[in-house]
């Protein structure tokens, strides 16, 4: 069963490039953020100032490509269906406190070194796996897999310590 979506063609000619980030979020503002997108996104373009040291994951167009290496290890992780989308328009997503632990559980007991045997570039290219760059002779892609997994583990790890949620941003 193929689980891909052609995300390219689903979003039409003109295209930038759809991206993923996470920003730690306490409970209150979750829940506030649950109850208001457009808080949300305000509060998404000032917590930077707010909170210099605020835990963020920005996963660029990496997102689809951890996906399919999580599944294949069998520690999935579906970015886009995981969340709790908040907004009309599919682009927020909400993760709880106790979403955001389990995460952090299974990343932590998920080390690289094994996530990158899943790495298939025929297989992912195949299979229409976003950004369809994939190339068998790049190592760069393997590396640039590798530094957003390392982003997400350390975001998912640092905000379970810190007992918080997450607010998912996706932007195309």
């Amino acid at each position: 069963m193929k689980r891909w979506i052609d995300l390219d063609s689903m979003m039409g000619a003109v295209f930038m490039g759809m991206v993923i980030s996470f920003t730690r979020v306490t409970p209150e503002e979750l829940n506030r953020a649950e109850k208001d997108h457009e808080w949300a996104s305000e509060f998404l373009w000032k917590v930077d100032e707010l909170r210099p040291d605020n835990p963020e994951a920005y996963l660029d167009k990496a997102w689809a490509g951890l996906e399919f290496l999580l599944g294949a290890a069998d520690a999935s992780i579906e970015f886009l269906m995981d969340g709790y989308q908040i907004d009309d328009d599919g682009t927020l997503f909400s993760w709880g406190v106790e979403h955001v632990q389990g995460v952090a559980k299974r990343l932590r007991a998920l080390p690289w070194e094994r996530l990158a045997t899943h790495y298939d570039p025929v297989r992912m290219t195949e299979e229409g796996v976003y950004p369809n760059v994939w190339d068998p002779e790049d190592e760069d892609e393997l590396e640039y897999l590798k530094g957003a997994y390392e982003t997400l583990v350390s975001f998912f790890d640092a905000t379970a310590r810190l007992e918080s949620g997450a607010l998912m941003n996706f932007s195309f």
